[in-house]
């Protein structure tokens, strides 16, 4: 199989192209570097198993290299959630325009089928907790949340309209080993800087679910590998929830620090556009056939001790 990975030197998609080798696929990544990093890659390029294509999907150029695709992960998007609060325009573009594009690149050149990495935030403030797929109102409270919704959008039109099929994923926060940004991250670089006193935005009560990135990208194979809908969309996350202190107190912990003072920022949310309370229901994915292996807690714990390695 051919696969094409965007963003594909990223958190996600570098565990997902781990995945994709190890099945046996051809793949080619298209990444611009901007948030990913080759050497997350560096093992496959080195044995030739994976191709690297640096390129902005804003520009041109590579939607060529897509003919012969049997499916395109579209991975590619910029991770900082907070940012577009301060840049709503930019997120605009690498979520919905850089989508639309990716999207008529597969139909000019035949590319049947589309994954695509979503998230929890469409469903802004929910109030049926956990959240199931059919929820709506979806108001999202976040520029990322509303452009990942309109890129949805975006793919069931395209697929309805060409004939192609697609895979949409709504994640909860998903952790672990290569991650470079998110609240252990923060944590873990602030305490590094002083050991003594940790920041902490809101009021700690933020309570939400996290999903361990293997176990996230083994659930993405599986829908892509057993659901046959023309637009086939699933939550994934664990089914459970921990708040933002107890994550705290785990990086606190790993670190073998003791009398830390917390100093929180005040307020119920981290930043504009936080959602305070996220879990999401997976039946549908259960359904399937595949239940997460781990809860919150569990997959914050392996997340911490991959990143103090590198930190």
């Amino acid at each position: 199989m051919f696969s094409v990975v965007t963003g594909g030197a990223g958190f996600i998609g570098s565990h997902l192209v781990d995945a994709l080798v190890a099945r046996g696929d051809r793949v080619l990544v298209i990444d611009n570097l901007s948030s990913g990093e080759r050497g997350n890659l560096n093992v496959h390029l080195e044995s030739r198993a994976v191709e690297l294509l640096v390129a902005d999907l804003l520009g041109d150029g590579w939607q060529a290299r897509l003919a012969g695709a049997d499916r395109v992960y579209h991975v590619a998007a910029d991770p900082d959630v907070r940012g577009g609060a301060s840049s709503p325009d930019a997120m605009f573009r690498e979520s919905v325009v850089v989508t639309e594009r990716v999207l008529e690149a597969m139909r000019q050149h035949g590319v049947p089928e589309i994954a695509f990495t979503s998230t929890s935030t469409v469903y802004g403030e929910a109030s049926v907790i956990p959240t199931p797929e059919e929820y709506t109102p979806m108001e999202p409270i976040s520029v990322y949340g509303a452009g990942k919704l309109a890129a949805e959008a975006l793919i069931s039109a395209w697929c309805h309209s060409f004939g192609m099929r697609a895979f949409i994923f709504r994640f909860a926060n998903i952790v672990g080993e290569r991650s470079n940004h998110g609240v252990s991250w923060d944590f873990i670089h602030k305490l590094r800087a002083d050991p003594a006193v940790l920041e902490i935005l809101g009021d700690g009560r933020q309570t939400k679910s996290y999903l361990e990135v293997h176990a996230c990208v083994d659930a993405f194979l599986h829908v892509c590998d057993h659901a046959k809908a023309t637009v086939n969309t699933y939550n994934i996350g664990s089914e459970d929830w921990i708040d933002v202190v107890t994550i705290a107190d785990l990086v606190v912990e790993a670190m073998g620090l003791a009398g830390v003072e917390y100093r929180f920022t005040g307020g119920d949310r981290g930043w504009v556009g936080d959602v305070p309370r996220m879990q999401l229901a997976i039946d549908r994915l259960k359904a399937l056939g595949w239940h997460p292996p781990i809860g919150s807690r569990e997959s914050m714990e392996r997340a911490v001790r991959a990143q103090l390695e590198v930190a």
